[in-house]
């Protein structure tokens, strides 16, 4: 039985039975990530993990793709002020996700870039289409990295190839994804959203204090990652204040190649 919850424009959930399915709802923009969409996301992340009836949390998005990362749309060369604050926004969304009691299951379907990418792997589980495309992309517009991923992605696939995907992005397939241990399970095309609420649906039926601890012992192993968040909200908040990022900006909308110079 599906039961809605409050809704936002750009962040809908609802209810199947003890899972929580939390949406990214900007389908005609592949869900990128703004600020209003860090912001709504993070506080239905919060309602959930504070929700006594909610065991699980699956999180997905609307129309063909999980997320394609940030929205470029928005982005411009801009001092702390300004950055500061997406940067904390994005924090706030992992430290929800980190936090939090609830175990969360990313579903992902069609692209997961740069910050999408590093949203999934955030979670404790996630379930991708095999023609998903994964890709951490931050470079491309003279960024480095947050949500997390310098964290999460070493975690799961070790610092060496960890490193070799942020220096040399690449697209990867779920399939190939898988192999490398970013994702957890592959599944035909459309059925990522299925596959994840049959396994909340597994999860939640376990308990809910052992889940818990489960959580909080593998998050601070072998070296509490809060730390690595802190730190990449420095590094974007100086990255945004660059020449490099306005040039990486100036070029993805000019569809060309970007020329950094370091500045």
């Amino acid at each position: 039985m599906s039961a809605e919850m409050d809704t936002s424009d750009c962040v809908v959930a609802h209810d199947e039975g003890a899972v929580r399915v939390v949406t990214l709802n900007r389908p005609d923009l592949r869900n990128a990530i703004d600020l209003d969409l860090r912001v709504v996301l993070a506080e239905l992340l919060e309602k959930g993990m504070a929700d006594d009836d909610v065991r699980v949390i699956v999180l997905t998005g609307a129309g063909s793709s999980f997320c394609s990362g940030g929205d470029i749309s928005t982005m411009r060369r801009m001092g702390p002020a300004e950055s500061k604050p997406r940067a904390e926004a994005a924090k706030r969304v992992i430290t929800a996700i980190w936090d939090g009691p609830k175990p969360v299951v990313a579903a992902v379907e069609g692209y997961a870039m740069g910050a999408g990418t590093a949203l999934a792997l955030a979670c404790d589980r996630v379930v991708a289409a095999r023609d998903a495309t994964f890709s951490t992309t931050f470079t491309g517009v003279g960024l480095a990295g947050d949500m997390g991923i310098f964290a999460s992605l070493p975690a799961r696939v070790g610092p060496a190839t960890a490193r070799q995907l942020m220096l040399l992005p690449k697209r990867l397939t779920g399939d190939e994804a898988e192999r490398l241990g970013m994702v957890d399970a592959v599944t035909s095309p459309g059925e990522a959203l299925a596959q994840s609420l049959v396994d909340a649906a597994t999860i939640a039926a376990g308990p809910p204090l052992a889940l818990r601890e489960i959580k909080r012992m593998l998050t601070r192993w072998p070296a509490d990652p809060r730390g690595v968040l802190d730190q990449e909200v420095e590094l974007q908040t100086r990255l945004f204040d660059s020449e490099d990022f306005a040039e990486g900006v100036a070029a993805f909308r000019e569809r060309r190649t970007p020329v950094f110079r370091g500045c």
